[in-house]
């Protein structure tokens, strides 16, 4: 099977196990995923594919071309922003929404068990692990996370942070607009850029979390703002970093680095 991206890569190798080989073609953080020009070499992972999952919602269009240019007979295709109920122009970082890990989880293993009825018992277990094993400190963290920091204000420098912070119950302050600029790589408002300012500068937000591979000039001046102002700053990256490390290893650890901001800033 081929995936257009690792982070949903990572994931069906752990519910495939030995019964599934899973090619992903976006898997070194250094490559932005939003305009990526596919080569020969992936051209021929699709076409020899029985299943491909695509992120959709416009996020990796590319991909979708990739699929309608190398048809394959009976070849399974799973569209997350269809599975969720994302339209194009809503926002497509589904990664970072553990309801829709969850939802691709679960059909991911029903696709597997479609493709493969006679395995059916055997991916049914690695599903019952994957979630109540290697998934279990994210799925934990985030639990502990919401009861303990719902509500809490926060700064962010684009719209990855959104679903993640949604799924922790935490308030975004930073205007949509902003965070959707820096996102598709267009110019923020001058407008936009002067009310984050004062939110740093008057503290209405607890902790500022910025995507340190899309850390524009705009986003390095409110890194700084937010340190001097005494605000704790997290990391987060939009793909997988280092880009051999599993879904889970990835976001748990970016999670601990949330909490510990939070813990510091609120004193919880």
């Amino acid at each position: 099977m081929v995936a257009a991206e690792n982070f949903w890569g990572s994931i069906a190798a752990q519910l495939g196990g030995d019964h599934v080989h899973v090619t992903s073609i976006i898997r070194n953080p250094d490559t932005d995923p939003h305009d990526y020009e596919p080569k020969a070499a992936d051209a021929r992972a699709v076409a020899g594919a029985r299943y491909a999952i695509v992120n959709g919602i416009g996020y990796d269009a590319w991909a979708d071309k990739l699929l309608a240019a190398n048809p394959a007979s009976g070849r399974a295709e799973l569209k997350v922003g269809d599975l969720v109920g994302v339209k194009e122009g809503g926002n497509p970082h589904r990664w970072y929404s553990p309801d829709d890990v969850h939802k691709v989880i679960e059909k991911i293993t029903d696709d597997y068990k479609k493709a493969d009825p006679a395995d059916a018992a055997y991916f049914d277990r690695r599903r019952t692990a994957y979630e109540t094993k290697d998934l279990a400190p994210y799925t934990k963290l985030i639990s502990e996370m919401k009861s303990k920091y719902a509500g809490t204000p926060i700064g962010a420098s684009e719209s990855i942070v959104t679903p993640l912070a949604e799924g922790l119950g935490l308030k975004t302050l930073t205007p949509g607009t902003f965070l959707d600029a820096m996102s598709e790589g267009t110019d923020p408002t001058a407008k936009d850029k002067a009310t984050i300012d004062d939110q740093i500068k008057n503290k209405q937000i607890k902790i500022y979390v910025y995507n340190s591979q899309n850390s524009t000039p705009d986003v390095q001046a409110q890194v700084k703002e937010a340190k001097e102002a005494g605000i704790p700053v997290a990391t987060v990256t939009e793909t997988p970093t280092p880009g051999n490390i599993t879904f889970q290893q990835w976001q748990t650890t970016q999670l601990q680095g949330i909490a510990e901001a939070l813990a510091k800033a609120t004193g919880r």
